[in-house]
């Protein structure tokens, strides 16, 4: 069984062989080809869910689940209305929606207002993450411009969540993550090509 009940306390399920549960993602300008080497060399049984906001433009549609599942083991879909997370799937937040992580481990679609122009919000996927899963919740910042992310990066770290964020030598777009990187409450830089063996290690690496 994959997927542990949620307890009468209303906390999400947690997921078994998993140190966390959940890894939550944010990139912007540049973010395709930076979550295609962040995801594409997970294993298939990756035990923990993953969330992802990239910023799209809202007039269209996004084929960017499509895109990530031809280069990954694990399976990416596009983030629908009371979705329950899921080990070693990939959510991906629809242009034009905020994507939420309720308190049952499900997923919620919102199209209220822009937060700091944006929608889809790093910042408000972040906050639901780190009130919902606490020191089982891994953000991670990558390419961007902008400052999306920042109060999110410092809600996931009050919490006792873990944060990565892309080194700015390697991002094509620095804004994002450098503005996380500001706030201080940063556990990872790293190069791009590190962060998917980095994550292996922290969310397997204590299970095995």
């Amino acid at each position: 069984m994959i997927q542990m009940a949620a307890d009468a306390n209303n906390h999400p399920p947690q997921f078994p062989n998993a140190a966390f549960d959940i890894v939550a993602i944010a990139a912007s300008a540049g973010g395709l080809t930076a979550l295609l080497k962040v995801l594409s060399t997970l294993p298939a049984k990756f035990p923990a869910a993953i969330a992802i906001v990239q910023h799209l433009a809202p007039e269209h549609r996004s084929f960017m689940a499509e895109i990530l599942s031809r280069r990954t083991d694990i399976t990416v879909k596009h983030a629908e209305e009371g979705d329950c997370l899921t080990p070693g799937t990939a959510y991906v937040a629809p242009p034009n929606r905020h994507l939420l992580v309720n308190h049952d481990g499900t997923l919620s679609l919102s199209q209220s207002k822009l937060v700091h122009l944006l929608r889809p919000s790093a910042d408000l996927l972040f906050k639901s993450v780190a009130a919902t899963y606490k020191e089982r919740a891994i953000a991670i910042v990558l390419t961007g411009t902008g400052s999306d992310g920042t109060m999110g990066v410092q809600a996931i770290k009050k919490m006792g969540g873990t944060v990565i964020v892309q080194d700015v030598k390697t991002a094509e777009f620095s804004g994002m993550p450098s503005a996380a990187i500001e706030t201080g409450n940063v556990d990872f830089i790293l190069p791009l090509d590190e962060i998917s063996s980095t994550l292996v290690n922290l969310v397997m690496g204590e299970c095995n």
